[in-house]
Parts: structure tokens; C-alpha cells; sequence
């Protein structure tokens, strides 16, 4: 264990006490988000994404270990254990590396060396590999020569040792060491249309690609491998033959008799049997790559697009469009709760439209309605274009978003969907999750499998199991972070608190539905299944704005509370002020009477002590709220308006490798390339992300195929 400790503190640049810290935390079943809100002291203040990073290297380096024992045992078990070769597995720091060393013990299917040993051949083989006879490779073979054993003749013998020479080349570990290095640093990735004559496609950009291995781009992988499965290219990563014949002939011996002979053999083994494996391994650790840097990315992506800020306590129209079906129509109140339902058709023709335009405008009055969140699909631009005559027929005062509605089908057709609205059918459905995702996008969009949300590239390509682990761990800090009212809360919401499970959350709501609102944090414990640890976990996010104590409703942990009282009384305030919100001086009298000081007096640390300040500085605190707002419209522009040179608003919808779209209220998003950005970057995510209001001038607009071009380089 000291010695993956000492692998991590190196890799992360962290003290071995602040990740020993966080590996006992870890294995005492603390969550991420527990150990970096209010663990700071032990682990140095560092943010969930190291700690997250942090426990993925552990289990890495946990399950290298574990496969360095067991292949240690099997090879002692087989008798051929040496201390060299011990030690050897055991400086090994990938599995790759492992498997290299373990492959000459491993049992193998039949192969034409196995042959060859069954037929006495061995020993020929190990004195031509070896400094080799002063004879002839032949003149060694005639003693090899042995019908009864199915060596009929000298070719017979010297194919043979060949086979089993190459097989030996072939497991050697230094030798793949040495060509998976050749491979990633001069190897070239090959991509070739499938057909003679292709048809045009979203491939045709690898139709004929050729690109240093070092030099590739995530998403070019991803695409190569798709386009592959697909059957329209056929992919390779090749290597300059010459030099990869240098790399394994090094084991032949030089003015030996039997050279040639086993130079021949090196290069059957490379041709025959390294090359294709090699191949493939390349392959594999690009693919592998390319996943988790698309993972990174839509982690990357999905983050800001949660903590998107709400628009509070507005009563909100969701409009979810559609052509045959017609567009759903839902109203909710402040809290997300449903008024009013309908279903109206604005695309049947002029009458329908003003029939839908009248029955809206009526659910406007009537519910004193004033934001409107349209769903970006089908017939959505028509659906927008509705909307702004029907603002124009009220006289204003409503305003309207499009509102991403990726994985609004797949949350309707739920089972969660279906216990939250058993009334209501699968399209209304949509329309309430369309309206609440403008209200508070975090609280709806948990609902989804963040898989379907939307925001990567080629999601469904990769490994599933790891995507969806890592996507659940960016809504668990998201949530996490803004904190979650105990007495309004969803189970599904409730069930990404940390320490909370599906059980305890479902527990938690029937608890309350019970007995009443929550009144104080401790009540928490009365929760089935919720007991201490649980409660040490879950407590600190857990807001409860009905209770007596206004520590209760903030991110102070109950384990402070006494420290925060300190605090205050040491600053020469009380709760009361808390309450009031009277502590706009309080950070300048904590830093008055010192902060190392103050932190020894109520017996915290200084981090702990920084954030409880913040805390009651700013009691029930929503982070989202700092964020620039949401850009809510009430007049649309279609692309054909759009000039090259014009100015324009947008919000970042997506950020990818090549660049990033942008939607700039004309429903199809503008794509910024890479080039187009304000400054050269390796990357966009350095520069922007989901959610950012940004300043763009169109480049070029084609209507024919929907693409429009956007810079963020003033013109001129």
C-alpha cells in the first residue's frame, strides 16, 4: 500500500499524508463530495476532480497489484519463478507491461511451435537461437531428422525450430516494450474507403487518411472506428517494416553460424505474429484514449450545462412541438408544480394556428404565466414562430427560451415519470419536463440518464459502464454543490446527495409526507435506513429552511455548528444576525482579529473556518445564481436574416474537440471551428463552456445543407 501512495502523491503532486488521508476516507465509505467539502484539512483543499482522479488511479493501481500476485502465483505455481523475473513484475507499472512479462507462461491454444515441441524440435531450437553450433544450421538438424516422430525431413527440423524461435522472439517483453514504443512514436494510422467507388457520407473526410499514431485527435479515432464498424473504411496502423525487423533481430547472435537462420525466424515473428497483435493493441490503447478523453470532455460539458442558472419562482408554459401529434402544452407554477395541460396545433394551418394562439394566450391570463421554454425539436421553428406572434398579440410581458430537450422522451417514458404522472400521458409528460428544465435545469435534468443528455461525441461508442460512472459522478458534485431543500425535493434528486441511497432517499420523501415537513437537521435521523454514517455524509447538503436554527439551511455541517457559533460570538454577532442577513462585515472582523487565530479559537481549521464564513455571509446561498443569466428572447430571427459580418448573442450549446456550437436564437446552432476562436488553444474547453453568453460575428450561413459558420474574431 506505501507503495501506491507514493505512485499517487507523485502523479498528483500531492503530500503522501494528504493522500493516505484520502485513501482511509475512501475506504471508510466517505463520497467525493463529503471528503472535498468538509475534509479539507486532511487532503489540502484539493477539489473533487483531483479527488475524483485520485480514486480512479487507486483502483488502477489497486487491480495492477492484484494482477501482479496472481501472476506471480501462477507462474511460481508452474515451477519457474526466479527472483529476477519476481522482481521484474514487480517494477512493472502498467498491465501492459504485466502481460508482456507473464505472456511466456501463460497457456496458449495450439500453435505451430506447440507442434513442433510435441515433435522433439526444442532442443534444436534453443541451440540454433543460442551462440549456435560451429555446423550449419542443417548439419544440426540431421540429428532431428526422426520419422516416428513426424520429422521426415531436414526442411521439416528447421521449420520447426523456426516456428518455436519465433514464438520465443514473440513473448519476449523487452521486444514488445521496445516495438509498442516504435508503434506510438512512428506508426501511422491508416484509413481507406471500403468500396472502390464510395458514396459521399459524413466519412468521406478518411476516405483516404493517413496520420502519424502520436498525432491523432480523439475524435478522428472514434470516427475511423465507427466509419469501420459501419463497413465503409477499412482502418490500420502501420509501421516502416525495415525497422521493425532491426528491433527484433537484436537477438541474433553476430558472426554465429545459424545468424541468418534466425534472423529469418525473427522476421516471421514479427510478420506472423507480433505485428498483427501489435496491431491491435495500438488500437486498442487509441480507442481507449480517445474514450476517455470524449468521457473528459462530456463531463467537461455536462458540468455547466446542470449548473445552468434557474429562473426561480416564475410561473412557466412548456411547449413541447410536434407536427401529427400536435404541440403539448403544460403550465407550472413557481415550485415546478403542474396548473394546466393541452395539446394544440400551430402547424395545421393558418386557423388551428390562431385557434392555439387564442387558447394560449387565455392560459397566459389565467395563470399569470411569464417565461415561456420551447423544446428544440421537431417543428420547433414553427412552434417559435408562434410564440412571437402570440407575444406580439398580448402585448408583451412574457418572454421565451429554447430549451434543450435531449432525453425528454426517455425521461416520459419512465417509470419515474409514470409514479410523478400517473394522469397524464407520455407527450404532456415531455411539456412539464420542458418547463421545469427553464425553472431549475439541475433538478429536472437528474432525472435523465446523463447519457441522454446530449452534450459529447459518439456517446453510444463508448464503454458504457465507465461513461455512465463517470456522468453520475459530475450530477453528484453538481448537486452536491447547490445543495438540496430536504422538505421540496424529489427522490431522484435527493437519491444524488452523498450518502444517500435510492432506498434512503425514497424513504427520506415518505417520511416527510408522513409526519410533516422536516423542522431540523436531526430529524433526519428519524429516517429509515438513515443512520450515522449515513448522516455524517448526507447532513451538510441537506438544506431545511423550515427550522428553527438558520444553520440548518446553510452548507455549515452540523459537526460545526459549535465552531460557527464560535465565530460569531468572537466577530460580535448572533444567529439572529445570521438570520437577518446583517454579516456584510463579518469576513473583514474575521481577518481583523486574524484567521489562524480565530480558526485555533473555535477549533477548526483554516479551510473549514474560510467556508463557514462564506456560509453565514450568505445563508441558503444558490452558487447558480452568480452566473450570467440565461438569454430569454421575445422576437426570432430565421437564418435567412443572417448576414456575414453581422453581430450576435449567443450561449454555448456544446463544446467539442474542433470547436464549439453555438446557439444564437435562429434554432440551428452555429458552429465556431477552432481556428475561429479569440486565441490559439490545444483545445476549446480551455477557453469556454456549456452555458457561456458569448459575442460572435457570422462568417457564412448555407441554408442547403444547415450549417452556419460563426467567429469570435471581430471582423476588420
Amino acid at each position: 500500500m506505501d507503495a501506491i501512495i507514493q505512485a499517487l502523491a507523485r502523479e498528483l503532486g500531492r503530500s503522501e499524508a494528504h493522500i493516505k488521508n484520502v485513501v482511509n476516507l475512501i475506504d471508510e465509505g466517505a463520497t467525493i463530495p463529503f471528503i472535498a467539502r468538509y475534509r479539507k484539512e486532511l487532503h489540502g483543499s484539493m477539489d473533487d476532480q483531483l479527488l475524483r482522479q485520485l480514486a480512479d488511479r487507486l483502483q488502477y493501481l489497486r487491480n495492477l497489484e492484484a494482477r501482479k500476485s496472481e501472476v506471480k502465483a501462477s507462474i511460481e505455481n508452474q515451477g519457474k519463478l526466479t527472483e529476477d523475473l519476481a522482481a521484474a513484475v514487480d517494477r512493472a507499472i502498467t498491465l501492459a507491461e504485466v502481460e508482456d512479462l507473464y505472456r511466456p507462461y501463460k497457456q496458449k491454444r495450439r500453435t505451430r511451435a506447440t507442434a513442433a515441441r510435441e515433435r522433439g524440435l526444442e532442443p534444436l531450437a534453443l541451440l540454433l537461437f543460442g551462440k549456435g553450433p560451429a555446423v550449419t544450421p542443417e548439419e544440426a538438424a540431421a540429428d532431428f531428422v526422426d520419422l516416428e516422430k513426424g520429422v521426415e525431413t531436414l526442411e521439416d527440423a528447421l521449420q520447426g525450430a523456426s516456428d518455436i524461435i519465433a514464438e520465443l522472439i514473440s513473448d519476449d517483453a523487452e521486444i514488445r516494450k521496445e516495438l509498442r514504443d516504435l508503434y506510438l512514436r512512428r506508426g501511422v494510422l491508416v484509413s481507406r474507403a471500403a468500396d472502390k467507388e464510395p458514396e459521399d457520407s459524413v466519412y468521406r473526410l478518411y476516405y483516404d487518411f493517413k496520420c502519424p499514431v502520436g498525432r491523432l485527435q480523439g475524435y478522428q479515432v472514434l470516427a475511423v472506428n465507427r466509419g469501420e464498424r459501419e463497413g465503409i473504411l477499412k482502418v490500420s496502423v502501420e509501421l516502416d517494416p525495415e525497422t521493425a525487423h532491426v528491433a527484433v533481430r537484436r537477438l541474433t547472435v553476430p558472426g554465429a553460424a545459424a545468424m541468418e537462420f534466425v534472423r529469418n525466424a525473427a522476421d516471421d515473428a514479427y510478420d506472423r505474429l507480433i505485428q498483427p497483435s501489435m496491431e491491435r493493441e495500438i488500437r486498442s490503447t487509441l480507442s481507449d484514449q480517445a474514450n476517455e478523453g470524449a468521457i473528459h470532455m462530456f463531463a467537461l460539458n455536462l458540468k455547466p450545462l446542470l449548473m445552468q442558472p434557474p429562473v426561480k419562482g416564475k410561473v412557466t408554459m412548456g411547449l413541447d412541438p410536434g407536427y401529427r401529434m400536435g404541440c403539448k402544452v403544460a403550465v407550472v407554477d413557481g415550485t415546478g408544480k403542474v396548473l394546466d395541460t393541452a395539446v394544440v396545433y400551430p402547424t395545421h394551418g393558418e386557423r388551428q394556428k390562431q385557434e392555439c394562439i387564442a387558447k394560449l394566450a387565455a392560459l397566459i391570463k389565467r395563470y399569470g404565466v411569464e417565461h415561456i421554454a420551447i423544446g428544440n425539436g421537431t417543428a420547433s421553428r414553427e412552434t417559435e414562430q408562434m410564440t412571437v406572434e402570440l407575444i406580439k398579440k398580448i402585448g408583451g410581458g412574457v418572454s421565451y427560451m429554447i430549451v434543450s430537450e435531449a432525453g425528454a422522451s426517455v425521461y416520459s417514458a419512465s417509470k419515474l415519470a409514470a409514479e410523478e404522472f400517473p394522469q397524464f400521458d407520455v407527450n404532456l409528460r415531455s411539456a412539464v419536463s420542458i418547463a421545469r428544465r427553464l425553472q431549475d435545469p439541475l433538478a429536472e435534468l437528474v432525472k435523465i440518464d446523463p447519457k441522454a443528455i446530449g452534450v459529447g461525441q459518439y456517446q453510444h461508442d463508448m464503454p458504457q459502464a465507465r461513461l455512465g460512472e463517470t456522468l453520475d459522478g459530475v450530477v453528484e458534485d453538481c448537486v452536491n454543490a447547490v445543495g438540496v431543500d430536504a422538505n421540496t425535493a424529489s427522490p431522484s434528486l435527493l437519491q444524488r446527495v452523498s450518502g444517500l441511497t435510492a432506498a434512503t432517499a425514497k424513504n427520506l420523501v415518505a417520511y416527510r409526507e408522513e409526519n410533516g415537513p422536516f423542522t431540523a437537521r436531526k430529524q433526519l435521523l428519524k429516517v429509515p435506513k438513515l443512520g450515522p454514517k449515513a448522516f455524517e455524509q448526507c447532513a451538510g447538503f441537506l438544506r431545511v429552511p423550515e427550522s428553527g436554527s438558520v444553520l440548518d439551511n446553510t452548507g455549515v455541517h452540523p459537526e460545526s455548528y459549535g465552531a460557527a457559533e464560535k465565530l460569531l460570538a468572537e466577530c460580535g454577532y448572533t444567529l439572529d444576525d445570521v438570520k437577518a442577513g446583517e454579516l456584510s462585515e463579518l469576513k473583514a472582523r474575521a481577518e481583523a482579529i486574524g484567521l489562524a487565530q480565530l480558526a485555533e479559537r473555535c477549533g477548526a481549521g483554516l479551510p473549514t473556518l474560510s467556508d463557514i464564513i462564506k456560509e453565514l455571509m450568505k445563508p441558503g446561498r444558490d452558487p447558480r445564481d452568480e452566473l450570467p443569466p440565461p438569454i430569454l428572447r421575445t422576437d426570432v430571427m430565421e437564418a435567412k436574416d443572417l448576414k456575414p459580418g453581422m453581430e450576435l448573442q449567443g450561449t454555448v450549446r456544446n463544446v467539442i474537440d474542433f470547436g464549439v456550437f453555438v446557439d444564437i436564437g435562429v434554432h440551428q446552432d452555429g458552429l465556431v471551428h477552432i481556428s475561429k476562436l479569440p486565441r490559439r488553444v490545444k483545445h476549446p474547453s480551455e477557453l469556454l463552456t456549456v452555458g457561456d453568453i458569448i459575442t460572435v460575428w457570422v462568417l457564412e450561413v448555407d441554408e442547403k445543407k444547415k450549417r452556419i459558420s460563426l467567429t469570435m474574431k471581430k471582423p476588420g
